[in-house]
């Protein structure tokens, strides 16, 4: 179910080109992690408060000016970190370990949170599906896209609320550091072998797929965090490519 939804939503990042306002929203969502730590609610209801904030703010702000988009970016990152880092300090009593949530621990998924991804993997199909043109028109020409009449500015506040869900449910299992690398390393490889964006969405699904398969069994084997050893795993296999491609050319 992640892999279905890092392929696909990966896959709008990058053809997007929003790969680091992703990695803000990631990061900022901590602040919501440490601040329900402290209130001793649900991880999740903070993280995902947090991240739709980041995002709507992100999205409103960069209609204004490139400039602006980026300041905002590195801004809300740094503070998220910087609230999430302050109240994990101050929470008295028993926490879990900061590095669960910095570079995931699989052994923190709950059944709910299962049902959730679930739920979650099926929007984003059906979603994407629905409105596929809308999205693809905007991220490849947003001018073009606005003399026809489509409402760019709602598409891309609609691709920042999927991404930020998507960063929420997926912290877990890879972490806030390192999911920014699985959001974009399987839609970069299949970028490579085709410039269909269905066909890389399908291809990315299939990687993230491998990847966490292959990640979760070495991390097995040898004793090792789920989160970073997919990312090597990923990251070594990406390189390969590259280089081959190189080569190749």
């Amino acid at each position: 179910m992640a892999s279905i939804i890092l392929g696909i939503v990966g896959t709008l990042i990058v053809v997007k080109r929003i790969v680091f306002i992703a990695g803000g929203i990631s990061h900022a969502s901590f602040g919501g992690i440490g601040m329900s730590l402290y209130l001793g609610i649900q991880p999740l209801i903070g993280a995902s408060i947090f991240a739709l904030g980041s995002a709507l703010g992100i999205g409103l702000v960069g209609k204004e000016s490139s400039y602006r988009e980026e300041t905002t970016i590195g801004i809300v990152w740094a503070i998220g970190m910087a609230i999430g880092a302050l109240f994990y300090y101050i929470t008295p009593g028993y926490l879990p370990p900061a590095e669960n949530f910095l570079f995931g621990n699989i052994l923190m998924i709950q059944k709910y949170h299962l049902t959730l991804l679930a739920i979650l993997s099926a929007f984003t199909i059906f979603s994407v599906s629905l409105f596929y043109r809308k999205i693809q028109a905007v991220s490849f020409d947003e001018e073009f896209s606005q003399t026809i009449g489509i409402s760019t500015r709602w598409v891309y506040i609609f691709l920042l609320i999927l991404v930020s869900l998507s960063i929420v449910l997926i912290i877990r299992i890879i972490g806030i550091i390192l999911l920014i690398a699985m959001l974009s390393i399987p839609p970069t490889i299949a970028g490579i072998f085709t410039y269909d964006m269905k066909k890389i969405m399908i291809i990315s699904v299939i990687l993230s797929l491998f990847f966490m398969l292959m990640g979760f069994y070495l991390a097995y084997a040898w004793n090792t965090p789920t989160g970073p050893t997919i990312v090597t795993f990923a990251g070594l296999v990406f390189v390969a490519v590259f280089l081959q491609n190189k080569i190749s050319e």
